[in-house]
């Protein structure tokens, strides 16, 4: 019996693999959701399976054009928080894509 299943059986069943922290479903997740994506697009944070960084400016816009949409149909829906959120993060990441396309 090899060492590894002569521990598995003194001490049991293996450890469960550790807890993955989900945060919860809600309008500002979303959003965020939205800005890492554009963020990972714009080359700026690293994409998590890679872990290299890689701009893809075409998926980067239309990601930033999706938030603009959402922007349009939720306006007069959302609490002042989340209004906020929405429109800081197209603001800030609308700047970022003129940056990255040579703009100002």
């Amino acid at each position: 019996m090899s060492e590894e299943s002569s521990a598995q059986d003194a001490g049991g069943a293996q450890e469960p693999p550790p807890e993955r922290l989900i945060p919860p479903a809600t309008f500002l997740t979303l959003v965020t959701e939205l800005a890492i994506q554009v963020m990972m697009n714009l080359g700026e944070i690293p994409n998590p399976v890679t872990g290299e960084p890689r701009a893809d400016l075409e998926h980067a816009k239309h990601t930033i054009d999706l938030m603009g949409v959402l922007q349009e149909k939720t306006r007069g829906n959302l609490d002042e928080e989340e209004e906020r959120a929405l429109n800081q993060y197209h603001y800030d990441l609308r700047m970022k894509y003129v940056r990255a396309i040579g703009g100002a």
